[in-house]
């Protein structure tokens, strides 16, 4: 079997999401400004309505000290204050209810973007290519789609209110500041301006350690696929330990950098918390001193207080967005990179495979040349055959030969890198992608099933299969049996990855699959491996009648399928070495017949 691709990265040259990028990345904060601003632009007339709401209430929130003044004036004439009392109250109750309502209308538009960029991410995710994917972390790739959208919703309300609400409530609380009493405002912005140089210091330093946080959780999320993918390797080779130590470092590692976020976030916090209360007892002090010399009365004094109280939490706010900005830039920056992986390009139908997925197809290989990835041995060296519509081909050869790039370059998850790959006559880089794999029927050598129900494994590429043809495909495969057994029949659930089936189960699962589809061109590598004498010989006469059909290509590992093969295909250290039947094989190649003689072909 051919080795797996490298890790590193594709062969392509498009690289995996990053890991850990430093401190100083010159442009990274404005990339990732401009990057939430594009998930916040679709839904900028919703967050525009909420905004506005919020801003009328907020305004409605600025009379109430005017009217708080107005109850202290006419109670020290001795007018009847009822008024002025009703008024302040409904200024109370009107403000709440609609900055209330303004504020669940930037949720619903928050969750809107979450649930855009989720959707965006998961149709590219399932379009990217497999070079890309195979050199990237799963765990890292699902944070990206949980954790990191989750980050959007988390900050954009904030953001937004911050940047509008908050800015002009702010200035405006200001101006009615300054109306009242010019001396008092200049004190009150003489305190707070500290708070501005905290924030521009403080700012990018939150959004770098949000970062961080993300991509250790992102860590995590890998190192734990890691885990589970092997949960009984792990067991049977007592690793617990060892691998609990490894994702407690990963836990660790993302509580130090979200420590240090929240760190900033304290910092952040705290000036301003200190910066009002200051601010509050310099203005009592200087306001009484006024109050005293006659400067000012005490009512206007009043008012002063509570519109500095009103203006403690839009700082406040105006700090917290801005760092809430800076998380969601950080979080827009991950996914961005994600947008921008490699992906398949569907190209536009044409001729080729317009007869339908059900004809069978000739493959030709015509001097092709293949590697992972430049700087890579090659694969395939100029690798030839050709295999004519209908029949049974067999390919044979050591581990590592290239048996399985074969299948993966016909299935186009890599592109070849000298030569043609015909199919049909027809080179596959001109069919388009969902035409070229609906005509091809590929059981990989690991037979993936996957959570769900045995019905949705099966139909996973014939959505709507008659029950005749299901019935069918379930015989073929020896799966009859199976399916009357389970408790719920074909709606039974098969569990993680199809843990409750054994090895020659999920294989009989995999080869009904590909049988359902009624393909032209069907790929078994290894599909029998794993079955007992008795189901892999009916299979074995299965496979034999399918292709009388249709062109069967299959990787054998015993001397039992390759013997009954129209034509075997022999390959060592990525070349074709001699292609003929069992017995003009064993007469003329002596790899072949060294392989045959050991009735286990290399694996």
């Amino acid at each position: 079997m051919t080795a797996a691709p490298p890790v590193e990265s594709p062969r392509t040259g498009a690289a995996a999401p990053p890991r850990e990028r430093g401190p100083q990345d010159p442009g990274r904060s404005w990339a990732g400004q401009r990057a939430l601003l594009r998930h916040l632009r679709p839904q900028r007339r919703r967050m525009a309505a909420g905004v506005l709401l919020g801003l009328v209430g907020s305004v409605m929130g600025l009379a109430q000290p005017l009217a708080a003044k107005r109850v202290v004036d006419d109670m020290g004439r001795g007018a009847p204050a009822a008024g002025p009392v009703i008024v302040l109250s409904l200024l109370v109750v009107a403000g709440a209810v609609l900055a209330g309502l303004g504020h669940y209308v930037l949720q619903w538009s928050a969750e809107t973007v979450v649930c855009t960029a989720r959707r965006r991410l998961t149709d590219r995710l399932l379009r990217l290519r497999v070079p890309v994917v195979e050199s990237a972390e799963p765990g890292d790739l699902i944070s990206r789609v949980t954790s990191d959208t989750t980050l959007l919703r988390q900050s954009a309300p904030q953001a937004v209110s911050a940047a509008v609400t908050g800015t002009l409530v702010t200035a405006a609380t200001v101006v009615m500041m300054g109306l009242l009493d010019a001396v008092l405002l200049g004190v009150t912005l003489a305190v707070t301006a500290f708070v501005g140089v905290v924030a521009a210091v403080v700012a990018p330093r939150i959004g770098r350690a949000t970062r961080h946080t993300q991509e250790a959780v992102g860590s995590i999320g890998a190192a734990l696929e890691r885990v589970l993918g092997a949960f009984r390797t792990i067991k049977a080779s007592s690793a617990e330990r060892r691998e609990a130590e490894a994702l407690r470092g990963a836990a660790e590692r993302a509580r130090r950098t979200g420590i240090r976020a929240a760190a900033w976030e304290a910092v952040s916090a705290t000036a301003s918390a200190v910066v009002v209360q200051v601010c509050f007892l310099v203005v009592l002090g200087v306001g009484g001193a006024r109050v005293t010399s006659g400067a000012t009365d005490v009512s206007t004094l009043v008012a002063f207080l509570l519109y500095l109280f009103a203006l403690a939490p839009r700082i406040g706010q105006l700090v917290e967005g801005v760092g809430q900005f800076q998380v969601g830039s950080a979080a827009a920056v991950r996914i961005a990179e994600v947008e921008r992986l490699e992906t398949e390009q569907e190209e536009r139908a044409g001729a080729p495979g317009d007869e339908g997925a059900g004809s069978p197809l000739g493959v030709t290989f015509d001097r092709v040349s293949f590697a992972y990835r430049p700087g890579l041995p090659r694969v395939h060296h100029e690798v030839s055959f050709t295999v004519p519509a209908r029949g049974l081909t067999a390919f044979v050869g050591p581990s590592g030969a290239g048996k399985t790039t074969v299948f993966s370059l016909i299935e186009r998850f890599y592109e070849q890198d000298a030569g043609r790959v015909l199919l049909d006559g027809e080179d596959i880089r001109h069919w388009p992608l969902t035409r070229l794999r609906a005509s091809i029927g590929y059981v990989e050598q690991d037979v993936p099933v996957l959570a769900g129900t045995l019905r949705a494994n099966l139909t996973l590429g014939t959505p709507d299969p008659g029950p005749e043809e299901l019935a069918r495909v379930l015989r073929l495969a020896r799966l009859d049996v199976l399916a009357e057994r389970l408790p719920e029949g074909l709606d039974t659930d098969v569990g993680h990855r199809g843990s409750r089936l054994s090895g020659g189960e999920r294989q009989r699962v995999a080869i009904a699959r590909a049988l359902l589809r009624r393909p032209g061109l069907l790929l078994l590598d290894e599909a029998t491996s794993q079955l007992d004498a008795a189901n892999e010989a009916a299979l074995r006469d299965t496979i034999t009648e399918t292709a009388r059909r249709t062109t069967v290509l299959v990787i054998a590992h015993r001397l039992s399928t390759v013997t009954t093969a129209d034509r075997i295909v022999v390959m060592e250290a990525g070349r074709v070495r001699a292609v003929g039947t069992h017995t003009e094989l064993m007469t003329c190649d002596a790899l072949y017949r060294d392989l045959a003689r050991t009735q286990l072909l290399g694996r």
